[in-house]
């Protein structure tokens, strides 16, 4: 299964910022893990133009399901990849709460990314409430199947616990464990046993943990937040992905 290094940098960051990519670019070679990074739509064009010629892809962090319109402050699929994007997040939880995005329009926004060519992300994630209930595989799996639209191939499924999101906090490995061997299942089930998604872990990552996490069966890399915005942290992360078996 292929490894992902993703960084989302969600609204932070700026031109100066983009020097990472240098160190970035070398920690990906050595690694030969695929590395994504998706910046504020603002640095799009700067970031791909900064990591051409590299190892190194760039994602956005949404898309309107539309391709054009009046919807002012969206961005279109079409336009994300006219400017150097590969990838985009869908269904972020951030997202899901700050914009109140359903299942249906992150299903909408992943055909939308799909048609223009790019590689969707699609998140899910449990709430603290809905773990300390014991409900995360039901919720998880719903999120999927409701978030996915027929027949999807492809993509890249990201499981991010929304309480380990930017709090320090993170399942214990045998917890991660469980739900990725279930996520691996319930892919095999609704795209096909070949289909080769991969499916990464996100929420609080960092160098401390990244080792452990990625020596999990079923985990194909991770989607790193807060340490994705300096090199001196995303490097170790996409280190120990390409020592992990």
């Amino acid at each position: 299964m292929r490894k992902f290094a993703i960084g989302n940098w969600k609204m932070n960051g700026n031109i100066a910022s983009l020097k990472m990519l240098g160190e970035v670019q070398a920690a990906q070679a050595f690694s030969g893990v695929s590395v994504v990074i998706c910046p504020p739509y603002p640095l799009l064009h700067a970031a791909t133009l900064a990591s051409n010629g590299s190892g190194v892809e760039i994602g956005a962090q949404s898309c309107h399901h539309l391709a054009n319109g009046a919807h002012t402050g969206d961005v279109s699929s079409d336009l994300l990849a006219d400017v150097g994007a590969r990838y985009v997040i869908v269904g972020h939880s951030e997202r899901r709460a700050d914009h109140h995005e359903s299942n249906s329009a992150v299903c909408a926004q992943f055909q939308s990314a799909k048609t223009a060519g790019l590689t969707p992300i699609l998140c899910i994630g449990e709430t603290r409430a809905e773990r300390a209930a014991g409900r995360t595989i039901e919720v998880i799996s719903a999120q999927l199947k409701a978030s996915l639209p027929p027949q999807a191939q492809a993509f890249i499924l990201a499981y991010e616990p929304i309480w380990a999101i930017g709090t320090g906090l993170i399942p214990s490995l045998d917890e991660i464990a469980q739900v990725h061997a279930f996520l691996a299942h319930q892919l095999a089930e609704i795209c096909g046993s070949d289909s080769k998604i991969s499916v990464l872990y996100g929420g609080s990552v960092k160098a401390s943990n990244a080792a452990q996490i990625f020596a999990l069966p079923h985990v194909d890399g991770a989607l790193v937040g807060g340490a994705s915005f300096a090199a001196k942290d995303f490097c170790p992360i996409i280190t120990a992905l390409g020592h992990a078996q």
